[in-house]
């Protein structure tokens, strides 16, 4: 299996899985991709049912690590996906209303989906080092807009020849996820924020990644970099395992039969998980059409029903942060894999000349087969959460909510009965004060207060990752202009 940049019209120029996963970006920019989608057949399906996450998850990702031996696979999916990191086991499919199933991505040690990559993603890169005989040691650099920092800190945590360095918007994330990133422990970790939107953090890493100054700078000190971020590819694979995942527990369930189509509905920002899910169906699982749910910061819907993706307009600070993004970077991907890389290419220099392209009618019908895109407001998202615990007795988080609602307005539009796969991306305990609100009318004293009080409201237990998040002690409080964000990293390499 060899992979290609997005943006490489040359597609000779390729690279191994295991230097994908240890570069995070190619040379020119774009993104890595594989230059073929391995096929999964029914009978392999089927034949996955009745086994475990971890051996679903080597199954799956031995398709497209084929540098990474089976067993080295087993060892890592075995210590990412055990019981000790995901309790009771990962990504369980739940049923809300019969229709939709949600997909809960958050078992795990920071009770958010990101975690679903970022527990394995560590092993993989560490023995992609040692595959392409690195001598040099990696830093990990993250922007984040609140989960996939704790996730990436919590993965990468005194792991060895691996620093991480995480930045997210100052005013950007919850003060739940906040707490997460300052508290952390680990010897190779450093959290900054910097004064900005997400979007602010993800161009500065990237403007960083591609200043060569800094690379040789950082090779003299015997680092390079590396992401952690769904741009990289060893990031997004295990995504897909998971809806493998969800469709093999509807089949053992009796939900659906061998075969028979679902829908998959995605909360996304980054449009990493979503694109995951594409790849799936591109596979060959049975599935009919890819719901894309937005906040407030409605970019991807927009894109999708007209074909012009256009950041120039007005950010909002939403109760669902983590969706907070006007640059949604894998959809370069889906992009590459209906377009081309030249078109691709074209249409990510005017995204960064004029912040806007649009795309041809050929491609956006060709993303009009496999997407619909929807949004939510903050009202709607309130409403959602309370209707779900009122009327279904699912508590859910305002991420999951936006998905949720997305969800039953593709019913009301198109009507069906297919099975809907809902990606429930976090806790609600991560949003404690935003979810206690919606379902009473009332606000906590604080986000910490307001985990007791939803809590004791629900009648639902505080993740064991979370309690007694206050008490642990506070160890990164900088914060920076986003303009000193390669200094920052300069020094930190030191």
């Amino acid at each position: 299996m060899k992979y290609a940049s997005t943006r490489s019209i040359d597609q000779t120029k390729t690279v191994s899985a295991a230097q994908a996963i240890k570069q995070g970006l190619a040379d020119d920019g774009g993104l890595f991709m594989p230059l073929e989608i391995p096929s999964l057949g029914m009978d392999e399906i089927l034949a996955l049912k009745d086994k475990t996450y971890v051996d679903r998850a080597v199954y799956v990702l031995s398709k497209f690590l084929d540098d990474y031996t089976e067993e080295e696979l087993r060892r890592d999916c075995e210590a990412a996906y055990g019981e000790t990191k995901f309790p009771g086991g990962a990504a369980p499919c739940v049923s809300i209303d019969g229709r939709i199933y949600a997909l809960e991505l958050w078992h795990g040690p920071t009770c958010a989906f990101k975690d679903m990559a970022l527990q394995i993603m560590p092993r993989l890169l560490c023995r992609a080092l040692d595959k392409t005989g690195e001598k040099r040691d990696a830093m990990i650099l993250v922007a984040t807009s609140g989960d996939t920092g704790k996730a990436a800190l919590e993965g990468y945590c005194d792991v060895d020849r691996i620093k991480i360095k995480v930045f997210y918007p100052v005013d950007g994330v919850s003060r739940v996820q906040k707490l997460q990133m300052a508290t952390q422990g680990g010897s190779n970790v450093d959290v900054c924020a910097i004064h900005g939107n997400f979007d602010d953090a993800q161009t500065g890493v990237k403007k960083i990644f591609s200043d060569a100054a800094i690379a040789k700078t950082l090779d003299g000190e015997g680092v390079f970099l590396s992401s952690a971020n769904s741009i990289n590819w060893g990031r997004l694979a295990p995504q897909i395992v998971y809806y493998v995942s969800a469709y093999c527990d509807l089949l053992k369930s009796g939900a659906v039969k061998p075969g028979e189509a679902i829908d998959v509905c995605v909360p996304t920002g980054n449009f990493g998980n979503i694109f995951a899910a594409y790849i799936a169906k591109s596979m060959g699982l049975p599935i009919e059409k890819l719901i894309c749910a937005s906040n407030r910061n409605n970019v991807l819907t927009d894109f999708l029903r007209d074909g012009v993706y256009d950041r120039n307009r007005k950010f909002y600070t939403t109760m669902s942060p983590s969706m907070d993004i006007l640059i949604s970077s894998n959809l370069e991907r889906l992009l590459y894999v209906l377009a081309g890389a030249e078109k691709t290419a074209g249409y990510m220099r005017a995204l960064s000349q004029d912040g806007r392209y649009e795309i041809d009618a050929e491609t956006k019908a060709k993303i009009g087969e496999n997407f619909l895109g929807y949004f939510c407001d903050e009202e709607l998202t309130k409403a959602t959460i309370r209707d779900a615990f009122d009327q279904n007795g699912y508590l859910c988080d305002t991420h999951t909510a936006v998905g949720l609602a997305a969800a039953k307005q593709y019913i009301a539009e198109h009507g069906g009965d297919r099975k809907i796969v809902l990606a429930s991306t976090a806790s609600p305990y991560k949003f404690a004060n935003d979810v206690y609100t919606a379902l009473t009318g009332k606000k906590a004293a604080d986000e910490l207060a307001a985990l007791s009080a939803l809590a004791a409201y629900t009648h639902t237990e505080i993740p064991a990752p979370l309690a007694g998040i206050d008490t642990r002690p506070v160890r990164f409080t900088k914060t920076i202009d986003a303009s000193d964000m390669p200094a920052d990293v300069l020094a930190f390499a030191k």
